[in-house]
This record gives C-alpha cells, sequence and structure tokens, in this order.
C-alpha cells in the first residue's frame, strides 16, 4: 500500500518514466529468450486446455464443446459444470489414446465398415431390395455429402453435412475401440483355480469364540497425550488415507449492501403517497384533478399493475397461503379495507381486500377434451377448426347431459391420454396449476354440475364428481415496493468497505475485525476449478485469485459481488499436493492416534489371564460370536472387525488371546470351535461369479488406475 501511494504522488511524466522502466526490465528479465521467444510461449500455453500423456488437448474444441453443452441445458449448469463434464469425457479420450497408440489398435477399413453397419441397420436409406445393408447405398450418401459440403442432406428425419458426419464415424471408431480395449483387459482377468479355492475357503472356513470388548473410552481423553510426532508418524504410515489435491484457505468478511434506516423511511413516504389521493393542479384544463390512490382506486389491477413491484395476482387464496404473521389479519379485513405497510421478504407492502367467499380446497372431475388446429399441445394430426371443435364438444354434452353413463364410451374421442387411462377423471387442489378457466368450473359450481369449457387446449366437457370442505378464501391486492439501498448507502458500504480493506493491510486481519465487531467467515480446502464459497456463493474471481501465482499467503484483495456489496478475503492457506499438514488432518487423525495409545495402555493394565476375569477386572460381559468367516469378518453385536477375526482364523483352540486392538475397542477372545472346509472337486461356477464381478469392474477400474498413472497438465483454470 505505501508503495502504491507513492506512485500515486507522482506526476504524470514521471508515472509513464516508471511504467516504462518497469516494461524495460520485463523485457530484459526473460533469461536468454527473446521477446517474440515470450509471446510465442504464451500463444502456445493458450492454445491447448491440458497435456495428456503428452497429447494436447485442443482449447478452442473443448471450449465450443463446453459452450455447446451451456446453451443445450439452457442455464441450468453453470459455466464450470459443463467445462467439468466435457472435462471428464475428453480426458478419457485421451488417456485411453495413449493406451491404443502403445497397444498399436487403430480402427482399419473394415473394422469401421462393421461399425457402420452395426449402428446404420435401422436407417431406410440404407436397406437394399433384398432387406439386407446396401454398402454401396451408403457409399453413394457419403460421396453426396462430400460433394456438397458444406450444404446438408437429410437423414431418418434429421439434416445431416460433410462435417457433421465425419464426426459422427469419429465418435463410432472411438466407441469400437473402446470396446476393444475393454475386451483385451477382460481378456487377462480370468481367475486361477486358486483364487477360487481361496474365495471358497474364505467363506466357508469359519470360527466361533468367545469374546470381551473393552471400550476405548474406558481411558478418557484428558488423560492421553498426543505429540505432533505421533500424528505425523500415523501420517507417514497412511499416506494413502490423507492425501490431497491442492486447495487453498480463504477467510473473508462480508459487506452486504442492505437498505438503511432511512431508506426504509424514504420507501415508507412513498408508499403513503401511492396509498392516498392525490391532488395536481392541470395547467391545460385550469383546474385541479385528483387521482386515485390505491385505497380508492376503482381499477385494482391497472394500478398495481402500473405502481406495485408485485403485480395483480386475479385469484383466490387460502388462509394457508398467506403468511402466518398476517393471515388472521387479512382474513379479518372487510371488502375494500387496508392492511399495511408492513415488511415482508425485502418488500414494503399494504394488502386490500378485494373480495372473499367460500371454496372447496380440492374438486374431483372428470372431462373430455376436444382441441382444435392450433390448440396448445394439439396432436400433429388434429385438423378439426375451432368452430369445429366448440360443435363436437357441445354435442358430447347433449348426450351426457341425457345419459351420463355413456361417459366411458365417448372417452376415445378425448385427446386427454394421462386422464383417459383413469376414465377421465382428475383430483386436484385449488392452489394446483390448471387452466384459470377449467379450474374455475370445477370449483365455483356445484357437485354434479356439468357443462362445455373453453381453455387454451382445447374444448372440455367437464362434470363435477366431488368436491373437498368448502373454506373461505380472500382475493387480494398487494401494493409492494422493494426496499433498496440508495446510492448514498451503496457509497457508504463501500467506504466501509475500502477502509476495511486498508486498515487489515497493515493490521492481523482475523484480530482487527473481532475488535471492530465483523463477522469473519472461513473457506477451507478450495479445489482450483471450484466456484462456490459459503456465504457469497459464485465467486469464481475470487478462486482465481486464491491461485495466481503472485497471490501469498496473507494477501488481501477486495472483491465486488454479484448481487450487491463486497467481499474482502484473505488467502490464508496454500496446501501443496501430496499429503496432508499437520494441521489439516489433525481432527480425522487424532482420535486414530489416541485410540492406538489407548489401546497400548488397556493390554498393559491387563493383569488376569482368562477371559471371564479380564470381563471382572473391566467391568465387560463375555459375548459370543458364531461362524464368523474372513470373507465377512463382521463380529454379531460390534461390526467390522477384520483383525479380531483374523486372529481368530490363526489362534488355537481353548487358548485366552493376547490383547487385539480392534476398530472399537481392545478385544480379547477364546476360540471354542473351529471347522476347516474339505474344499470342493470343482471350482468353475465361483471362478464364474468372480470372472462376472470382474468384468462388471473392467471398464471403471481399468479407466480408474490408468488415470492414476496419467501424467496430467491441467490449464483449465486459466481459462475458467
Amino acid at each position: 500500500m505505501a508503495v502504491l501511494g507513492k506512485i500515486r504522488s507522482l506526476g504524470p511524466v514521471a508515472l509513464i518514466s516508471v511504467i516504462g522502466l518497469a516494461l524495460f526490465a520485463f523485457v530484459f528479465s526473460t533469461g536468454s529468450g527473446t521477446v517474440t521467444d515470450v509471446f510465442k510461449a504464451d500463444e502456445f500455453n493458450q492454445s491447448r486446455v491440458a497435456i495428456v500423456n503428452g497429447i494436447e488437448m485442443d482449447r478452442t474444441d473443448f471450449m465450443n464443446t463446453v459452450d455447446n453443452i451451456e446453451k443445450q441445458n439452457r442455464g441450468s449448469r453453470s459455466s464450470i459444470q459443463a467445462m467439468n463434464s466435457v472435462w471428464d469425457t475428453e480426458l478419457k479420450k485421451l488417456i485411453l489414446q495413449s493406451e491404443y497408440e502403445k497397444l498399436g489398435l487403430s480402427v482399419e477399413r473394415e473394422m469401421m465398415r462393421d461399425l457402420l453397419r452395426n449402428n446404420l441397420l435401422a436407417f431406410e436409406d440404407f436397406i437394399g431390395e433384398d432387406g439386407g445393408f446396401d454398402e454401396m447405398k451408403l457409399n453413394q450418401f457419403i460421396s453426396n455429402l462430400k460433394e456438397i459440403s458444406p450444404e446438408t442432406m437429410e437423414l431418418q428425419g434429421s439434416l445431416v453435412n460433410y462435417a457433421s458426419w465425419n464426426k459422427f464415424e469419429e465418435n463410432i471408431a472411438s466407441f469400437g475401440l473402446e470396446e476393444t480395449y475393454y475386451q483385451l483387459v477382460s481378456a487377462g482377468l480370468n481367475t486361477a483355480l486358486f483364487e477360487g479355492e481361496e474365495d471358497y475357503l474364505m467363506s466357508n472356513n469359519v470360527v466361533d469364540f468367545k469374546y470381551i470388548k473393552i471400550p476405548f473410552n474406558t481411558i478418557p481423553d484428558s488423560l492421553i497425550k498426543v505429540k505432533k510426532s505421533d500424528v505425523v508418524s500415523y501420517l507417514s504410515e497412511n499416506k494413502k488415507d490423507f492425501s490431497s489435491d491442492e486447495t487453498r484457505d480463504l477467510i473473508f468478511v462480508r459487506f452486504e449492501e442492505l437498505p438503511s434506516k432511512l431508506d426504509e423511511e424514504e420507501t415508507s413516504l412513498l408508499m403513503n403517497d401511492l396509498i392516498n389521493d392525490k391532488t395536481e393542479y392541470d395547467n391545460s384544463s385550469d383546474k385541479s384533478i385528483t387521482y386515485a390512490g390505491f385505497k380508492n382506486t376503482t381499477n385494482t389491477k391497472e394500478f398495481l399493475d402500473n405502481n406495485s413491484a408485485i403485480k395483480f395476482f386475479d385469484s383466490y387464496v387460502f388462509k394457508s397461503s398467506l403468511s402466518a404473521d398476517i393471515s388472521d389479519k387479512i382474513f379479518s379485513l372487510k371488502k375494500g379495507e387496508l392492511y399495511g405497510p408492513y415488511s415482508e421478504n425485502g418488500f414494503l407492502k399494504t394488502t386490500k381486500l378485494i373480495d372473499s367467499k367460500f371454496l372447496p380446497d380440492s374438486s374431483k372431475v372428470r372431462h373430455i377434451l376436444i382441441p382444435y388446429f392450433g390448440a396448445v399441445r394439439s396432436a400433429p394430426d388434429v385438423v378439426k377448426s375451432k368452430e369445429e371443435a366448440k360443435s363436437t364438444a357441445d354435442s358430447i354434452f347433449k348426450v351426457l347431459k341425457r345419459n351420463r353413463n355413456k361417459f366411458d364410451s365417448l372417452l376415445e374421442l378425448s385427446s386427454d391420454l394421462v386422464s383417459n387411462q383413469n376414465n377421465g377423471e382428475i383430483e386436484f387442489a385449488y392452489v394446483d396449476g390448471f387452466a384459470p378457466e377449467f379450474k374455475d368450473f370445477s370449483f365455483e359450481n356445484n357437485v354434479g354440475s356439468m357443462s362445455v369449457v373453453e381453455t387454451d387446449f382445447g374444448f372440455h366437457v367437464i362434470e363435477i364428481l366431488s368436491q373437498g370442505k368448502k373454506q373461505k378464501v380472500v382475493k387480494v391486492g398487494n401494493l409492494a415496493l422493494k426496499i433498496e439501498p440508495s446510492e448514498r448507502t451503496r457509497d457508504s458500504i463501500y467506504n466501509v468497505a475500502s477502509k476495511f480493506e486498508i486498515a487489515v493491510d497493515e493490521n492481523n486481519f482475523r484480530n482487527y475485525a473481532r475488535e471492530n465487531n465483523y463477522n469473519v467467515s472461513s473457506a477451507n480446502n478450495i479445489g482450483k476449478l471450484d466456484e462456490t464459497l459459503p456465504l457469497v456463493g459464485k465467486q469464481r474471481s475470487i478462486v482465481r485469485w486464491a491461485y495466481e501465482d503472485d497471490t501469498n499467503n496473507g494477501d488481501i484483495k477486495r472483491f465486488s459481488l454479484q448481487d450487491g456489496g463486497y467481499v474482502i478475503a484473505m488467502l490464508s492457506s496454500v496446501n501443496e499436493n501430496g499429503m496432508m499438514s499437520y494441521e489439516k488432518s489433525s481432527s480425522a487423525v487424532l482420535p486414530r492416534v489416541k485410540n492406538k495409545i489407548k489401546g497400548e495402555k488397556i493390554a498393559a493394565m491387563v493383569k488376569a489371564s482368562n477371559l471371564d476375569e479380564i470381563a471382572s477386572e473391566f467391568n465387560v460381559d463375555v459375548q459370543t460370536s458364531l461362524s464368523v468367516n474372513m470373507k465377512s469378518p463382521v463380529i454379531s453385536g460390534v461390526g467390522n472387525e477384520p483383525a479380531v477375526v483374523g486372529y481368530a482364523m490363526g489362534i488355537s483352540k481353548d487358548v485366552t488371546s493376547k490383547a487385539i486392538v480392534g476398530n472399537t475397542g481392545v478385544f480379547y477372545i477364546y476360540v471354542t470351535d473351529r471347522r476347516i472346509s474339505s474344499g470342493l472337486q470343482n471350482y468353475s461356477n465361483i471362478i464364474n461369479v468372480i470372472n462376472a464381478t470382474r468384468s462388471g469392474n473392467v471398464r471403471a477400474g481399468s479407466f480408474n488406475a490408468l488415470k492414476d498413472e496419467a501424467e496430467i497438465e491441467d490449464f483449465r483454470s486459466m481459462f475458467y
């Protein structure tokens, strides 16, 4: 900050000189490389999004695919989500491609023809007179596509050009190679005879034993002193469980742009102006004209559409649909009366009762729908005009009016295939989203009523079968004004955030924030391509800053939030790729290390030599576990204890074991019986099961193994 202040204090000429010298220094600090080399290197880095086993992933193709996915999903996926999806696909392609090259796998002409044939058998354009696949027709189609490129031809109802056809062939070839590769892997996974035997014996060699468990909490945590070296040693012994990718930790303070008390007061004054009538002098008529406010307007819809942040909702609502805080007050109003102003969900509101009545909360009807050409969701084969559809519906109504028992026989005329499966019946609540005309008839008429009702879907012949309990409903108009921070308030918040940024740059972030009553939030273990932070949502710019080469521990920066306000963030920790640090892992490791120490202490405390005496010494019960095997090392009443079961399989009968430190405590066991299987004459069935299991896992298992071994240079964070 001091350096920036000095630069700002310089005159314009001096400032230009400083910038020039900086650029000069930069150019000549590039070692033996020239300026051209620097820009070439930058261009090279910009041209690929990754290098996988020496194969480049083209940036332009990658980003175009991401853009297409975003468009297809119409905003339901963020850019990062779409990018990650494409990354998984492209990464798989390149990893497998490097394997294909090692093995010399490729799609030759004959294989490609077979793949095309298998994928195009259902395409009528390529079927010959004999009913089989006609390769000559395929060749002619491809030749024609090439000839007219980039124009399109129709294929099975879709438009195809030569470029899209090539992409189709590439995808088919990729699929064919992938299938061939996994078949080769599967062929190498045949189970040996001894594996089948081993699997059988692990399930069928069983043991019965008595045991006692001395829980770890026998010794309180307060008596256990864990040294840092103990944790580090445990981490070293269990590296696989505590490895981590490169991450960042942040702390930050959020400054929200919230309206001030003065903003609320100004909104309240504006509300009063809108509620009450207003008299203004009209120069053209030389008269004073009174304009009706919300209280006295005779056209509530027009008034609200022109003046309210919430437009008029021309429907009735049940009490349950209103906020519990105001529902009683709204329902006690008389027609034309107002309630408010009151604050709700960031708005200042005044509610006016337009009307009230009693309506059922649900209705069960049956209907026959007659659509017309151009009606919403009408099928392509619908050709009736609106007048013809109305005439058909009227005819059906006349028939049913004479004999309602004919309803089922007329259902075949209805286009509502969903309700037709339930005899034309529909049961729905008043709050459900139905066509307004359909809903109005179903709720505002009595049971047994029948009529022809027009909606955007066509003409409905509706009969009301039953209705729920009638309840009071109200129609209201809500004059709502958004309570927003003024420009004055926004400037004030900006100044507060800026002062905080300057202050914490010169002080301890946490201490200064605490002393000045600011809430400090943490965001830990942030990945390079993460985009969401707690409390502030999607903030990709903050994550990118945390990973920039010139961002160091303790650096502080201010960020503007999309929904208004600011975040002052500090990079609190850089966690490199590899084994977790002591600080990061201690919360997970400490309980394990403590249990290990407790296990050793409990074992040292035991003086007795048999199970009953040890049980009495520690006030625990002797338990029994029967028919336990190594394939499922579960002790009844305890859970998964492989170390204990493994010990039981190896210890002699009628001997009390030494202390066994398990997952849930310290165990002592006494084997009462052991049943060793004599084996089978033939293990083919078991081998087949194992082979099937391995084959089912071959894709995910082999790819994950390849991915772990792959050399991946990931540059995505440069572009996203």
